[in-house]
């Protein structure tokens, strides 16, 4: 584990790179939730942003959760002022159901930021995802049998998101955070409590965590000792190399729409308003690793859920394609119909099914 002077170090280094590219006077925000990871942001780019002729400030999203979490985001607000960031806005959210507790308290957090980054006139968003998230991630796409894209893990910069410690250890936001004197909170929620974080509630056998969390609790602690040290960092790099090879094929399977949309229709493919038209032959011919991401992307541009898109629903779909037999529909999440039609596939929006109460 380094020393806290080369902690401080390392989190003012990935963020000055960060942050390398951006115009002198433009506006950041860090996303900061209170825990450790995201306090050692705040102060790494309170220190790096006027240095470099930024601006900066700070959002905390209280998603009310838990007991207290009223007063977890205040405090976090109150860190981030007192480190200089401004403006530190609080945003209190709703969270809902959709897609379970973790996916609809995610949606909410991405709403709040993206809507503070829109108000305040900001340029990036910046998030504290650590390598160890990197690697928590890659686990659970790994489990889950996805394809190279979940592989790949979560994206250094995306949109008006950036996250400059996915090559950072969670121990060294500890450290750097003891560097500076500033407590955190330990969300009892994340796993076992690490030492020296501020006053919160402890995890007990009785806690129910979240599938990332018992995986950072429980599974990679287990890797790591059947394996030896350095899992993380192994996983982190796999997900670097298949980010690369994701982007190649996200552009192949681009192409291979494009002509299989002009060659059926000459239209794009769909919002969701309107049918997706594809040439079958054109993708017949297509390898099917860019057969299959074309319909998947087709599939969710026709209006399904893309957490929801299971291997088997786009595998019933290639069916039309490659094992053509006259077969009916394949029904999809959202709900989406796909068909055979006159030698092209066509997805559109199905009819919302109806319940009908079990007799009695």
């Amino acid at each position: 584990m380094p020393g806290p002077d080369a902690a401080e170090a390392a989190t003012r280094v990935a963020v000055r790179r960060a942050v390398a590219d951006l115009d002198a006077g433009a506006l950041v925000l860090v996303g900061c939730s209170g825990g450790a990871d995201s306090v050692a942001l705040a102060a790494a780019v309170a220190f790096v942003a006027p240095r470099s002729g930024l601006r900066a400030g700070a959002v905390v999203v209280d998603h009310g959760l838990q007991d207290g979490s009223a007063q977890v985001a205040a405090d976090a607000a109150a860190t981030c002022r007192a480190l200089g960031l401004a403006p530190v806005d609080v945003r209190r959210v709703e969270v809902g159901a959709r897609g379970g507790p973790e996916a609809a308290a995610r949606a909410a957090r991405t709403t709040a930021l993206e809507r503070a980054a829109r108000e305040h006139g900001a340029v990036a968003v910046l998030l504290a995802h650590t390598l160890d998230d990197q690697a928590e991630q890659v686990l659970l796409a790994l489990a889950r049998g996805s394809g190279a894209r979940s592989l790949a893990g979560i994206p250094a910069a995306r949109g008006v998101y950036r996250r400059p410690f996915l090559g950072l250890r969670r121990s060294v936001t500890e450290a750097a955070c003891r560097a500076r004197g500033l407590t955190w909170w330990d969300d009892p929620t994340n796993g076992r409590p690490a030492a020296g974080a501020a006053a919160s509630a402890a995890v007990t056998s009785a806690t129910v965590l979240p599938l990332r969390s018992r995986v950072r609790a429980d599974v990679l602690p287990v890797l790591e000792d059947v394996l030896g040290p350095g899992v993380p960092e192994a996983l982190a790099r796999s997900a670097a190399q298949l980010a690369d090879d994701a982007d190649l094929l996200d552009g192949l399977t681009a192409e291979v729409l494009e002509r299989a949309s002009r060659a059926a229709t000459g239209a794009a493919p769909a919002d969701g308003a309107r049918p997706v038209v594809l040439d079958v032959e054109v993708l017949a011919a297509a390898h099917r690793a860019l057969r299959t991401r074309a319909l998947r992307r087709a599939a969710v541009a026709a209006g399904a859920p893309r957490g929801a898109l299971a291997a088997a629903h786009v595998d019933s779909v290639d069916a039309l394609v490659t094992r053509w037999r006259g077969q009916g529909p394949a029904h999809l999440p959202g709900p989406v119909l796909a068909s055979r039609e006159c030698g092209t596939l066509v997805l559109r929006a199905g009819p919302t099914p109806t319940h009908t109460p079990d007799p009695l």
